[in-house]
């Protein structure tokens, strides 16, 4: 029954201690039926695996209509409340409590029915699309009790607010049906890398047979989290962190795409699993022609160049073809792009994720034949001399690139974490990835456009303000990313109004420089950055990936005026 599911959610939701939340999810995991294993989704607040694209998209303006059809009460009222508490779930418990509509239609709420009618939304297209969503919502929150009408609105808006993490799962799993180890748990987290699906492993899990984790693979066409890079200020620190000799490579400044070949069939992937092939035809045409190898998985990134003076463009200049879905010629020949192949996880049927760097390195080198402003493998060198590094930095900063790369020879490719053995050095540590949480409407010029934006860094599942940003958004979005344009793609996420001030559902990522960090009693992190500035819109990141409140106090650590690399 859905009663379960709410009250798991209540508590968890009602400890903030991480090892009682896993003894909560352990004991429910234990009598968890094979049948029952997709409530394993609803945990995270999704319906389908994380590689699945649909998601549930219900905004909050439907999910406000369908709690008064639900319990007879005026939106106007529910609104006034939403802005009174700030949950929405709350809202519809509160409500729920008081319904003036008949009940006797109710039923009791099974999570299999939750399900279902979820995962109706997003197949729903069309003329009547939007009765139709309200009709299914309806229908689950009239035979919910106000617990169940909680976890429900929270879910159809993406905000379950009750703290449990992949890794809180993978503990559970491990605490649940074997003897806990780091080694166990070590296992159980790599078939979640490679299925990128909870319930596969649940299913294998369940039945207490350790090693058939281990047979557990990767599988082409199915998206796999990209490794992510830790953090440094200096060539030194580099070494210290991933040994000499190392391999040194490009930071591009574009856009992560993993590539998925089988046969003659080719799908494309970001860093946040969306589907982009159809946007990148000139990439797909690319692998077919210059890479040998009848199935393989590679990790790149796509950068734009200006194809009159074949000079590297930066990722704002770009960032438009990965969410264009049409004049997809006209935008191939205006902004063109050149992939940049420098790991591979899988080939011709074998995984390549525990081969050593080095090893990987090398298949690329020999399946790839090189087509500058096509596709290359990254520019790479290996070395333990610090010139020589310092050289190869200065040649990708004059090439309009990030940075370098830093990986350790020996080291495998750990899907979804940020690891120690592959680094990244830019010319300072001023530039972060932030989630708008907030923002002000504009005068004179700028009126009824939000013109001043709140930014946030990430701190376990909350989001910690550390500064407001104006400054390099444009008036005219022929020139750039303009306050029409992004006011526009703010305005479906904004979830509370007070005069001209919004607070919005952290959803939109952009990219900010800034002068330096300081401590601050003003935002709620501690921390405040001065002068910030735009520089662009990342729809390819995920919210996991946005920079961690313990970045920001690592950066005002070493944010002393060190002009050295740049």
């Amino acid at each position: 029954m859905y009663k379960k599911l709410a009250e798991l959610y209540e508590e968890c939701s009602s400890t903030p201690k991480r090892l009682e939340k896993i003894k909560i999810v352990s004991k429910f995991l234990k009598y968890l039926s094979s049948t029952d294993k997709d409530v394993l989704y609803l945990l995270l607040g999704n319906i389908y695996p994380e590689y699945d694209e649909r998601r549930i998209g219900i905004s909050h303006q439907l999910a406000i209509k369908a709690i008064s059809k639900a319990t007879g009460t005026e939106t106007k009222k529910i609104i006034h409340e939403w802005k009174m508490i700030g949950d929405l779930g709350k809202v519809a418990e509160k409500f729920t409590l008081h319904k003036k509509q008949s009940t006797l239609q109710s039923h009791i709420l099974t999570t299999e029915k939750v399900l279902e009618n979820l995962r109706k939304l997003p197949e729903l297209e069309g003329i009547g699309t939007v009765n139709k969503k309200l009709s299914l919502i309806t229908e689950l929150l009239t035979s919910a009790s106000p617990l169940e009408a909680l976890y429900l609105i929270r879910t159809l808006i993406g905000d379950l607010r009750i703290g449990i993490q992949e890794s809180t799962i993978r503990e559970s799993l491990a605490s649940a049906f074997f003897e806990k180890s780091k080694e166990t748990s070590e296992k159980i987290q790599k078939a979640i890398d490679k299925s990128n699906d909870l319930v596969t492993v649940f299913d294998i899990a369940k039945k207490g047979k350790i090693k058939e984790l281990e047979k557990v693979s990767l599988e082409v066409g199915k998206p796999i989290k990209a490794m992510l890079a830790q953090k440094v200020t200096t060539f030194k620190d580099g070494f210290k962190e991933v040994g000499k000799p190392c391999a040194v490579e490009y930071k591009y400044d574009g856009f992560r795409l993993i590539i998925h070949k089988q046969g003659e069939k080719v799908i494309l992937f970001t860093r946040s699993l969306e589907n982009v092939t159809k946007q990148f035809p000139e990439v797909v045409e690319y692998i077919l022609k210059y890479i040998q190898g009848e199935s393989f998985i590679l990790d790149s990134e796509a950068v734009g160049f200006d194809r009159k003076t074949k000079k590297y463009t930066d990722f704002q200049a770009i960032s438009q073809r990965i969410r264009r879905k049409y004049n997809i010629e006209e935008l191939q020949k205006k902004l063109p792009v050149e992939v940049n192949i420098f790991d591979i996880l899988y080939y011709n049927g074998k995984s390549q994720l525990d081969e050593p760097f080095e090893k990987r390195t090398e298949l690329i080198k020999k399946i790839i034949k090189n087509h500058p402003y096509k596709i290359i493998h990254a520019k790479q060198i290996i070395t333990g001399d610090e010139k020589r590094v310092k050289e190869f930095y200065k040649k990708a900063l004059k090439d309009n690139q990030e940075g370098v790369m830093m990986k350790n020879l020996q080291s495998p490719y750990r899907p979804g974490r940020r690891v120690g053995n592959m680094i990244k050095l830019k010319p300072e540590e001023r530039d972060l990835d932030l989630v708008i949480t907030g923002a002000e409407y504009g005068a004179g010029k700028r009126h009824g456009w939000l013109s001043s934006f709140i930014l946030s860094c990430k701190e376990g599942k909350s989001y910690l303000e550390v500064g407001k940003v104006g400054t390099g958004i444009k008036e005219k979005s022929e020139q750039g990313i303009s306050f029409e344009e992004l006011t526009k793609k703010i305005k479906p996420f904004i979830i509370k109004e007070k005069g001209k001030k919004v607070e919005v559902k952290p959803k939109i990522i952009v990219s900010v420089t800034y002068q330096e960090i300081q401590k601050s009693p003003n935002y709620n992190s501690g921390w405040a950055l001065r002068f910030p500035r735009f520089t662009a819109l990342r729809p390819d990141k995920p919210l996991s990936e946005i920079t961690t409140l313990k970045e920001i106090e690592e950066d005002f650590k070493h944010q002393k005026r060190n002009y050295q690399y740049g």
